[in-house]
């Protein structure tokens, strides 16, 4: 049962930030974002290993708008300022991201922020917002606010956090979670010790009987990336190739906001099937990340 004593008043404006640190995390957190905003440190050259990374990740996303932000412009001098600035022209050339704005920042003492904040709000539009289908949060964080020996009449609910892809949430209604506790024992009702420390991450939420299906094998459609991306190499030489799928290979499948095993079952050209360690509530056409 959905509940809570406090909402989001629609219609408010307001920007969310992620800081993610890999590029599993990075692809499949952002489902249906509009805008991405890299950040790049002036005090180091231009690019580092996740620099690439997320790169990588707009290419693949196909993001509409970008913005770049050149942190830490205080911690070096004007010439070195000057110096990374068009080490990023050169890195970005070419790509997606070629034309993006580049904005210096001192975020510690919020200088430039308020140029940040402008562009946002005068150059990128509002993306339109579905309320009509029925509600789907995928859980990012969840937790057990109750505290230590607190009387029975006082526990309230697990909280599940995370992001409402579609539909709203109201309280009092009834909802799902999938795919729900794997277990061979006898089920029980979900109480708050179910959302402690982040055990319902990877779950989907919504409307009773409107959730996506549940899966235990997937069929994908793949796409690697030629070279293996987030890791410093010495000097010039370039990274290692990413090798090709193979057969009975076990990789890490981050599919929303789960991450599981999974072992490549079968493999042709640029389809796979995999077979995942725990299931997973997905749909037809979603986005994965494999690595």
């Amino acid at each position: 049962m959905a509940g809570g004593e406090a909402g989001v008043t629609l219609g408010q404006p307001h920007l969310s930030r992620q800081d993610l640190a890999t590029l599993d995390v990075t692809k499949v957190t952002p489902l249906s974002q509009e805008v991405i905003s890299r950040q790049s440190a002036g005090n180091e050259s231009c690019p580092q290993p996740q620099t690439s990374e997320h790169l990588a990740t707009i290419e693949i996303m196909k993001l509409k708008h970008i913005l770049i932000l050149q942190n830490k412009i205080d911690l070096v001098k004007e010439s070195q300022a000057k110096e990374q600035y068009e080490q990023i022209l050169a890195f970005v050339q070419g790509t997606v991201a070629e034309g993006a704005p580049i904005i210096p920042v001192f975020a510690q003492l919020t200088y430039n922020i308020e140029v940040v904040c402008e562009y946002i709000v005068k150059k990128i539009p509002v993306p339109l917002r579905d309320f009509t289908s029925e509600p789907r949060l995928i859980v990012i964080r969840s937790f057990d606010v109750n505290k230590p020996g607190c009387e029975v009449d006082d526990l309230k609910g697990g909280v599940a956090g995370g992001s409402i892809l579609k539909g709203i949430l109201k309280v009092g209604q009834e909802i799902e979670v999938r795919p729900g506790i794997v277990s061979k024992g006898v089920g029980t009702k979900i109480d708050p010790t179910l959302c402690r420390a982040d055990r319902m991450v990877g779950q989907v939420l919504g409307a009773v009987g409107a959730l996506p299906e549940i899966f235990t094998e997937l069929e994908i459609s793949y796409f690697l990336l030629r070279r293996l991306l987030g890791v410093r190499t010495e000097g010039d030489k370039k990274a290692a190739k990413v090798q090709k799928l193979s057969k009975n290979e076990v990789l890490m499948v981050n599919i929303g906001s789960l991450s599981t095993g999974g072992r490549v079952s079968a493999v042709k050209a640029d389809l796979g099937k995999i077979v995942l360690t725990n299931p997973v509530c997905t749909e037809v056409g979603e986005k994965i990340a494999l690595s």
